[in-house]
């Protein structure tokens, strides 16, 4: 592992956590568009609880604390226990495609531009069981990213990405998009401190309703998304 000069930890994070990084996250609305559709979700306010909820108690979470372990994780054997975990703990099987989708599309865009050792510890994976955060947390690691910068950039990543499907779908307007980013920032820093140290005991969510939009939009009749 070698360590970037700030500048290039910098560069990084802003590469791999860019809407323009060809992952496909703005095609995932994370159940959003079921919420929408049923009218749990129908305005700015009741748009930034909903996220607020996915990331202080569902998706967002749980991405961050199975980063973390990645991201300190040793060897290859331990990141296939990760990856697994990963796995199996999407609520549905939208939900499993939106994370391991992504992180096939991230491994394979890293290794081909920004390549480092570990990247090997994924690709032994299988195709389908490949979590997004896992592959980040790795990736980072290989390129000696500090953890405490690459928390806060990925939950913004996953938070900006939410109320973009919300600017789409609900509709808001671009101001209420970024009001709501300003809103949600304390969330995110604080679910960032969290997941650095938590035990891997403690993943597991209390978004239910989240949960149960995601199931219901396998069905949705008319959909912009995949999730």
């Amino acid at each position: 592992m070698t360590t970037v000069p700030e500048a290039g930890t910098l560069y990084r994070l802003l590469a791999w956590l860019s809407p323009a990084y060809p992952v496909g996250a703005y095609t995932y609305s994370h159940g959003l568009e079921w919420a929408v559709e049923v009218g749990d979700v129908r305005d700015r306010d009741s748009a930034g609880a909903w996220i607020d909820d996915v990331l202080r108690q569902g998706g967002g979470r749980s991405d961050g604390i199975l980063l973390a372990h990645a991201f300190r994780a040793d060897d290859a054997a331990t990141v296939a226990e990760l990856a697994e975990l990963g796995t199996a703990l999407a609520p549905g099987a939208e939900r499993r495609l939106e994370t391991t989708a992504q992180g096939r599309a991230f491994l394979a865009a890293t290794q081909a531009a920004w390549p480092t050792e570990r990247l090997a510890w994924l690709e032994a994976l299988p195709v389908e069981g490949r979590p997004y955060p896992v592959v980040v947390g790795v990736a980072a690691a290989g390129h000696g990213l500090p953890l405490g910068s690459l928390l806060p950039a990925y939950l913004h990543a996953f938070t900006a990405n939410l109320v973009s499907a919300a600017v789409r779908l609900v509709p808001l307007g671009q101001s209420d998009g970024q009001r709501l980013i300003a809103r949600l920032e304390p969330a995110v820093h604080a679910v960032a401190e969290e997941a650095a140290d938590a035990p891997l005991d403690e993943l597991g969510g209390a978004t239910l309703l989240a949960d149960l939009a995601s199931l219901c939009h396998e069905t949705q009749y008319t959909r912009l998304f995949r999730s």
